[in-house]
């Protein structure tokens, strides 16, 4: 992980009379949608913004600092965001095929070569991580868990036979009968879903009063209750997430 940040944040060049506000680390008061400053028109991202961050956080505040600074020249609301867009589409190909290689791999995670640290010690210019070779960065990518797709349910289309609970390499499919407390719901499963921060996925009524509950958190994207069911209940769906960009193209 590479942190973005400067040498030092530093406004004493900033005269604190015109209307810039500074919190009690000397860093400028920022909207944190927005990006602007309590000054009309003066906006801040980076780590000049919120303190040091990763590169990606970095170029994110970029994008949403210059579609602040595009809606402001404009005379436009800038609290009124464009949305981004987004799309989830079939992978399906034909009967029990899908676009994208969803063999599920036991390996373990290869660790990146690495330079004598006698000669990375005495040289700190030299690269201290050597890579992949092709053969082994094959290897690891073969490890995606594809987090760009994910499973859809559709309730009317299914008979309720279990194959796909059967079939789950993590047991993280489950038909059950409902309960009030998702507490209560969560333990019943067949592998208890005990993290709270991940959502579960809980189906309609079926035709059997049951409802299928799907623990995200053991999801592998494999596929393989997509392949196994009988009547196409379940598909394999591809997320695609584009960040909206400043200038007059909106996304809907």
């Amino acid at each position: 992980m590479i942190i973005a940040i400067g040498q030092e944040n530093r406004f004493e060049w900033i005269e604190r009379n015109l209307g810039i506000e500074f919190d009690q680390w000397d860093m400028p008061v920022i909207d944190e949608k927005t990006f602007c400053s309590t000054r009309e028109g003066v906006f801040f991202g980076g780590d000049a913004a919120f303190g040091p961050k990763n590169v990606i956080t970095a170029v994110a505040h970029g994008h949403q600092a210059a579609i602040s600074i595009d809606l402001y020249c404009q005379n436009e609301d800038i609290k009124d965001r464009p949305n981004p867009d987004i799309k989830l589409f079939s992978t399906k190909m034909g009967i029990h095929e899908w676009s994208y290689d969803s063999d599920v791999t036991t390996d373990i995670r290869y660790i990146v070569p690495q330079a004598n640290k006698k000669d990375t010690l005495r040289n700190r210019k030299k690269e201290v991580e050597l890579g992949f070779d092709l053969q082994t960065a094959f290897k690891e990518a073969q490890r995606c868990l594809n987090c760009d797709v994910q499973t859809e349910f559709t309730e009317n289309k299914c008979i309720e036979c279990d194959a796909c609970m059967d079939i789950c390499p993590t047991s993280c499919i489950s038909f059950i009968k409902n309960e009030d407390s998702e507490d209560t719901l969560r333990m019943k499963l067949l592998v208890p879903a005990i993290n709270k921060e991940q959502d579960i996925l809980v189906s309609d009524i079926l035709k059997t009063g049951r409802v299928m509950v799907k623990d995200e958190d053991m999801c592998l994207h494999c596929g393989l209750c997509a392949e196994r069911c009988p009547t196409a209940a379940w598909d394999m769906k591809q997320f695609f997430y584009n960040t909206a960009k400043a200038g007059h193209i909106c996304y809907v």
